[in-house]
C-alpha cells in the first residue's frame, strides 16, 4: 500500500469494531463523524495528504526496501548523517502544520518502532520468535502507513508500592494467562494519547523490580485498536466547533485515554517481550528508541517555540508595545529557547554515530538535555503570552458576537494600532488557546510530563551524565605545581 492519503486514514478510522468511550457514550465506528473527533481526524488526514504533495513527496517519503512503494520518511533506518537530516526535514513539515501543538503525530512512534526493529536481536534473548515479531511488525506498520498510539504507565492508585502490591493485582495491566494462541492481558494502563489510531504499542512501564510478583507486568506487544476486549476511556474533550473562538482546540485536540484490557488476547506473533525484567528496564536505551523519540520531540519543540515566538511578536506589533524594554526582554527569552533547541538538534546530528545495530544515531547528550530543559521552559513561554496580552486576552468577543448587531461597536472599541478589530480578536483568541484555555492548560501539563516525572528524569540524567572528566580537571588544578 505504501504512504497513505488522508482519505485512506479516514476510511480506516471509520471502520469497526472499536470500543472508545467519550462522555458516557460508547463509540464503535465512524469516529471521524463524532463531533469531538471530527476536526482532529481531518487534521491527521491533512498530514497524510502532505506525503502526496508533488512539491514535498521527496521530503516526506522514500522508496521501501521491500515493496518498492513510497513510504513515510519517519520509518527510514538512517545510515548517514544526511539520512538523519532528511528525517528531521520530514518531521518538521508535520510539526509546523499544528504549530507543534500535536505531540503524537505518527512520526513519534514510527521513530521508536524503527529503532527497536533495527535492534531486533535485542528481543531474541528470551525467545527467538520475539526478534522476528518486532521486525515483521515494523514492516507491517511501515508498508501500511498505520497510525499508532501507545501506553506505558500504571494507573495512579497507591504510588508507594509496585503494581503487584496494589489492592487488586489486576489494577495495572498484567498477564492473566498464556495459552497456545498467545497471552491474555487484564487490567489498565495510562495514558494513550491519540486513540484515533490503527494500532497500540504497549511497552514496559517505569522500572520493574526483579521479583516474581513483578514478572507478569514485564511485557511489550503491538495489537490493533480494534482488538476484542480493548477499551479506551477518554478524558473530557477540549475540541470546540468554532475555529474563530478556539483556533487550536478546534483543530488539534488529539485526546488522551486510559486503556482497559478486558482479557485481551495478544497473539504470539505480536509479542515482543515477555516476563523479561532486564529487557523491560533496558529496552528503550539499548535499542536507541529513546534517542529517536527524543529527536522527534526536539523537532516538534522547535516548531512549537517558533510558533509561540510568532504569536508574541504579533501581539507586540498589534498593540504597539515593542518599544518597551521589558517586552523585548520577554520576547528575547523565547528567542533564546528557540536557538537553544535548534543548537541541541544540530549538535545531535553533528556528533551522530553508528550504533551497535548499524543505525546512524544522533548523539543523545544534547537531545537528553533538550528533553529535560524544555518542560521547564514551556510554562515560562505561556506566562510571557499572559503577561504581554494582559486583560486583552480576557475581554474577547466570540464568533457569535462578531455576527450580531453589536459588531459596529466591536469594530470601534477593539481596534488596534496596526490591524483591524477582527484580526486583533483572532490573534488574542489564539493567544488564549495557548495560554489560558483548557486546551492550553493540557498542553502545559503534557509538556511537563512528556517523558515522565521531571524530578526523576533529572536524577536519571545526573546519574547518566559523565562528570568524571570535569572532576579530574579540577583535581589536576588543585595539585598543579606552577614553576
Amino acid at each position: 500500500m505504501g504512504a497513505r492519503m488522508g482519505s485512506d486514514y479516514i476510511k480506516s478510522l471509520d471502520s469497526g469494531p472499536k470500543e472508545i468511550w467519550l462522555g458516557g457514550r460508547k463509540i464503535t465506528s465512524d469516529l471521524s463523524k463524532v463531533p469531538e473527533f471530527r476536526a482532529m481526524a481531518h487534521s491527521m488526514a491533512h498530514l497524510f495528504d502532505l506525503q502526496q504533495d508533488e512539491n514535498l513527496i521527496d521530503e516526506m517519503t522514500y522508496v521501501s526496501p521491500t515493496s518498492g512503494e513510497r513510504v513515510g520518511l519517519s520509518f527510514l533506518q538512517p545510515k548517514t548523517i544526511e539520512d538523519l537530516r532528511k528525517r528531521n526535514v520530514m518531521m518538521k513539515h508535520w510539526a509546523d502544520y499544528s504549530g507543534g501543538m500535536l505531540g503524537r503525530t505518527p512520526d513519534y512512534l514510527n521513530s521508536d518502532l524503527m529503532a527497536i526493529a533495527s535492534a531486533s536481536e535485542f528481543f531474541a534473548k528470551k525467545d527467538p520468535r520475539f526478534s522476528e515479531n518486532v521486525r515483521k511488525y515494523y514492516e507491517h506498520v511501515r508498508e501500511n502507513d498505520l497510525v499508532m498510539t501507545h501506553t506505558l504507565i500504571h494507573p495512579q492508585a497507591n504510588r508507594s508500592v509496585g503494581p503487584g502490591k496494589q489492592a487488586d493485582p489486576f489494577l495495572a495491566a498484567r498477564v492473566l494467562e498464556k495459552n497456545d494462541e498467545g497471552i491474555v492481558i487484564r487490567g489498565a494502563r495510562m495514558l494513550a494519547t491519540l486513540p484515533l489510531a490503527d494500532e497500540i504499542m504497549v511497552f514496559p512501564s517505569t522500572v520493574i523490580r526483579g521479583t516474581a510478583e513483578d514478572m507478569p507486568y514485564a511485557f511489550a506487544f503491538g495489537i490493533p485498536v480494534a482488538t476484542k476486549g480493548l477499551k479506551f476511556l477518554c478524558r473530557e474533550s477540549f475540541s470546540e466547533q468554532s475555529s474563530f473562538d478556539h483556533p487550536l482546540a478546534s483543530r488539534f485536540d488529539e485526546q488522551d485515554a486510559v486503556v482497559i484490557f478486558d482479557d485481551v488476547l495478544v497473539p504470539w506473533n505480536r509479542v515482543f517481550l515477555l516476563e523479561d525484567v532486564e529487557g523491560a528496564n533496558t529496552l528503550q536505551e539499548a535499542t536507541s528508541g529513546i534517542v529517536f523519540m527524543s529527536n522527534q520531540v526536539t523537532v516538534k519543540n522547535i516548531a512549537k517555540t517558533e510558533f509561540i515566538l510568532g504569536v508574541v511578536s504579533l501581539i507586540s506589533d498589534t498593540i504597539g508595545i515593542g518599544e518597551f524594554q521589558h517586552v523585548q526582554e520577554k520576547i528575547a527569552k523565547i528567542m533564546w529557547i528557540l536557538e537553544s533547541m535548534k543548537a541541541f538538534l544540530r549538535a545531535s546530528e553533528a556528533d551522530a554515530m553508528i550504533n551497535r545495530w548499524g543505525v546512524m544515531t544522533p548523539d543523545f547528550t544534547p537531545l537528553n538535555s533538550a528533553r529535560n530543559l524544555f518542560p521547564r521552559l514551556y510554562p515560562e513561554m505561556r506566562e510571557i503570552i499572559q503577561q504581554l496580552s494582559a486583560s486583552g486576552m480576557m475581554a474577547l468577543p466570540t464568533e457569535s458576537d462578531m455576527k450580531s448587531e453589536i459588531r459596529g461597536e466591536i469594530d470601534k472599541y477593539y481596534q488596534a494600532k496596526n490591524t483591524s478589530s477582527e484580526e486583533r480578536i483572532r490573534l488574542f483568541r489564539l493567544a488564549w488557546d495557548i495560554a489560558g484555555s483548557s486546551f492550553g492548560s493540557r498542553q502545559e501539563l503534557y509538556e511537563r510530563f512528556f517523558f515522565g516525572d521531571p524530578v526523576r528524569m533529572a536524577s536519571a540524567f545526573y546519574t547518566w551524565y559523565d562528570k568524571e572528566p570535569y572532576k579530574q580537571r579540577v583535581r589536576e588544578l588543585l595539585h598543579r605545581e606552577d614553576s
